[in-house]
């Protein structure tokens, strides 16, 4: 990253564009101090998604008496914090979700209860969903992707993630989306 090149930015700059903190402290807390981190779109959905599904099992979970000696044992290895997330992992994937709970809360990836950024619905996408799908259908048969391309940008612009495979498309919101710029899509 360099000021000169214009790819710099402070945590500042990534709250200001409405990344939550735990998210950001979780991208960090995966990249060992001692390496350079890069801050991608990518890592940053698959942190939210992460702690999304973390909360959702740590919601109505009262909280374990007993901190992890494993997650404790990561840290005091040369502060290996991505191991330590390894162990969040564990514990969400063998349903020790007291467990998880105390360790997010350790970690700093969560206070006594979820964020609201975390527990709030996400808009429904389903009727662009269908359009899109309608409209790539067509451009399939006659081979002109220009409004599909033209559909997809727009998408994005409007902080919708889009994935398309052979089962048909998926719109994800990202915490950029702006139901605003949608209008007119349909």
């Amino acid at each position: 990253m360099s000021k000169s090149l214009g790819n710099f930015f402070t945590v500042r700059d990534l709250l200001d564009d409405g990344v939550p903190g735990e998210v950001i402290r979780f991208v960090m807390l995966s990249t060992h101090y001692r390496k350079p981190m890069d801050w991608t779109e990518k890592k940053r959905i698959g942190a939210e998604n992460t702690l999304r599904k973390w909360y959702s099992q740590v919601s109505n979970v009262e909280e374990s008496e007993e901190t992890d000696l494993s997650l404790l044992s990561a840290l005091s290895d040369d502060l290996n914090t991505s191991l330590a997330l390894n162990r969040l992992n564990h514990q969400s994937q063998q349903k020790d979700y007291a467990g998880l709970k105390n360790s997010m809360i350790f970690l700093g990836l969560m206070g006594d209860v979820p964020p609201v950024w975390a527990t709030q619905e996400g808009p429904d996408l389903s009727t662009y969903e269908a359009h899109f799908d309608a409209v790539r259908a067509e451009a399939m048969e006659t081979k002109d992707f220009s409004q599909v391309d033209a559909i997809k940008s727009a998408l994005i612009d409007a902080g919708v993630e889009v994935r398309m495979s052979k089962e048909g498309v998926q719109l994800e919101p990202t915490p950029t989306f702006d139901a605003a710029k949608l209008e007119g899509l349909l």
